[in-house]
């Protein structure tokens, strides 16, 4: 078995687009009716649809998983965060663990949590 996508529900397809474009170097690969599959297996799917496929009500801002990145110039990322065009709301800003991994979590626009990290020695 093989994982191929994450799916994340949205409320404004053309605003998530864009924050994953801008932020994340992402692009569209297909959209079809509320559902948008980007580069890297990322899916963004209309927040009502997705409500009426699975029959219960989206909760942003859950905090039961994240999306995760690793960035090697961490520190340009953040600059990129700071000037983006929407006001990005931090949970933890830009920390680094005692194992030398430097961290950054916040949320998209609904309510996603993402942690963006430096690559970690594999």
């Amino acid at each position: 078995m093989k994982l191929k996508n994450v799916l994340i529900a949205v409320e404004d397809m053309k605003r998530s687009i864009a924050f994953y474009q801008e932020l994340f170097g992402l692009e569209v690969i297909l959209d079809q009716d509320g559902n948008v599959i980007m580069t890297e297996g990322l899916v963004l799917q209309d927040k009502a649809v997705w409500e009426s496929f699975i029959e219960r009500n989206v909760i942003p801002k859950n905090n039961c998983s994240e999306l995760y990145f690793e960035e090697a110039d961490i520190e340009a990322f953040v600059k990129k965060l700071e000037c983006y065009r929407e006001p990005i709301q931090y949970v933890n800003r830009l920390t680094e663990h005692s194992w030398g991994q430097k961290v950054i979590r916040f949320y998209d626009p609904d309510g996603n949590l993402i942690e963006v990290g430096t690559p970690m020695g594999r």
